[in-house]
């Protein structure tokens, strides 16, 4: 039987950020999340799976998620989701950032800014969204409760969690993100980070020096 949800990460930028591709297969309707650079390399991933962009979804304003989000939505013609509207000062900024990255910046205001309770739709899917901050103030996760999948950004990573040393940055904030948010998915969940390689919040329980049961139990 065919999943609901199909997705595709696209590493892009010079930091090797998991952008990635989502569709229904129902329809083929797919978006796109955290498009931070690459554009080629994201248009021929969007080519192979053989899907039509709907939207373009962001976790949050670092340049290195939505640095050519613009770009990308003008070229295909399909609106920007997300960030919460905290990360106004991020999307401003990202020509700026991306002259310090050698990434290219747009600065954009989305089509529509997201909040805790929200959903966004992919096709015939509905996915989740959730207020996580920590790494940043306005960062969103997506999660498909179907699909068991979520996506956190720069929330959560295999063996890690994001950094907390940026500007709105909060790590106290960060871990109950975590803990309060996404544990509550449940362990079966899997997730794709903003980097590095997927996993689930029941390995990440067990084994995450920052988040594990054991660690935040010390």
């Amino acid at each position: 039987m065919t999943p609901p949800l199909r997705a595709t990460i696209v590493p892009v930028t010079p930091i090797q950020q998991n952008c990635t591709i989502i569709w229904c297969t129902a329809t083929m309707k797919a978006a796109v999340v955290d498009p931070g650079g690459d554009l080629p390399r994201i248009h021929a991933a969007i080519a192979q799976a053989g899907v039509t962009v709907e939207k373009i979804l962001l976790t949050h304003g670092h340049i290195d998620h939505a640095g050519e989000a613009k770009p990308l939505a003008d070229a295909l013609g399909v609106a920007i989701e997300g960030p919460h509207e905290a990360d106004r000062f991020w999307l401003a900024r990202l020509a700026e950032d991306g002259k310090t990255y050698g990434i290219d910046g747009v600065p954009f205001e989305p089509d529509r800014w997201l909040v805790d309770g929200d959903t966004v739709t992919v096709g015939d899917l509905v996915l989740d969204v959730y207020e996580t901050p920590g790494h940043t103030l306005g960062h969103v996760i997506f999660h498909h409760p179907a699909s068991k999948l979520a996506l956190v950004g720069d929330v959560l990573f295999q063996g890690s969690v994001g950094r907390s040393d940026m500007p709105g940055g909060n790590h106290q904030q960060l871990i109950r993100s975590v803990v309060d948010k996404l544990w509550p998915l449940g362990d079966e969940t899997a997730f794709i980070p903003g980097h590095g390689a997927a996993s689930n919040f029941a390995h990440e329980r067990r084994t995450n020096m920052f988040v594990s049961d054991a660690a935040l139990a010390a």
